[in-house]
């Protein structure tokens, strides 16, 4: 199984959800749906804060194979 990592080749934003799909083993645009699907029910602020932690703490597709 691969490493979690954010995209280089399949990012809209930070890569967070093109690398993701691509550690589990599915299309990038499933989880970009259902992750705008899923703003509109908590309030957009829960979600938006772990993207935007996870574009911290995930690296970067070439910082991990350093």
């Amino acid at each position: 199984m691969r490493s979690l990592t954010r995209s280089r080749s399949n990012r809209k934003l930070a890569g967070i959800l093109g690398g993701l799909a691509r550690t589990i083993g599915i299309d990038a645009t499933i989880l970009r749906i259902a992750f705008i699907i899923l703003l509109f029910p908590t309030g957009f602020f829960p979600l938006v804060i772990v993207y935007a932690l996870l574009a911290f703490v995930i690296p970067n597709e070439e910082d991990a194979i350093r």
